[in-house]
């Protein structure tokens, strides 16, 4: 049965966002929402975490949790889900730059 799937991408080579137009709509650059089925859905991510070089990309979809949706990361990201008792929550991280503008000074 299909369900809406979010895909969220940040610098990701164009051929990666040609592919997942195929299959869901780019509502706004670099947003994308559809309708599919749960092997579609994990064949999208594969290939997603498989192209996403020095980008970065969120999947969010329906699930059996507390919240009712499940996140996934790839690539390199500030904002790091983690699980707390069940919810997920999002862990900040540091800034790898301000790290490196800090240790110039």
């Amino acid at each position: 049965m299909p369900s809406m799937v979010v895909i969220a991408t940040t610098a990701v080579p164009d051929h990666l966002r040609g592919a997942l137009s195929r299959w869901t709509n780019e509502v706004v650059p670099g947003i994308f929402v559809g309708s599919v089925s749960a092997r579609v859905r994990e064949q999208l991510w594969q290939a997603v975490a498989e192209t996403v070089g020095s980008g970065a990309a969120v999947l969010v979809h329906p699930a059996s949790t507390e919240q009712g949706y499940t996140i996934h990361t790839a690539g390199t990201r500030r904002r790091v889900p983690i699980d707390f008792d069940g919810l997920t929550l999002i862990r900040m991280t540091a800034d790898p730059k301000a790290k490196k503008e800090q240790s110039i000074r």
